[in-house]
């Protein structure tokens, strides 16, 4: 779970590097930096919970909404695109 705290660092950050206002949190950029977190959350709760199906048909959902929102940005705007994954690190 996102504290409020660590939800209003990262919407400051990724809001002013990528374009929009550091309080816009409706910015592409500041949505999959949003997810981002989140899975990385959930990670040790799996690793854990192996059985746990409905908790992974929720990150599921998650990863493809990211995957929605990062193929979307890729078609709308390439450059902010290349440095999001590379600030976020999601594609070697």
């Amino acid at each position: 779970m996102i504290t409020l705290e660590q939800s209003k660092n990262i919407v400051a950050e990724f809001g002013k590097e990528f374009g929009s206002s550091d309080k816009d949190s409706g910015c592409t950029a500041v949505q999959v930096a949003l997810i981002t977190t989140r899975i990385s959350n959930l990670a040790p709760h799996f690793a854990k919970n192996k059985h746990d199906y409905s908790g992974n048909r929720g990150l599921l959902k998650l990863i493809g909404q990211r995957k929605r929102l990062l193929s979307y940005l890729s078609r709308t705007d390439a450059p902010k695109y290349q440095a999001l994954i590379k600030k976020l690190g999601l594609r070697k």
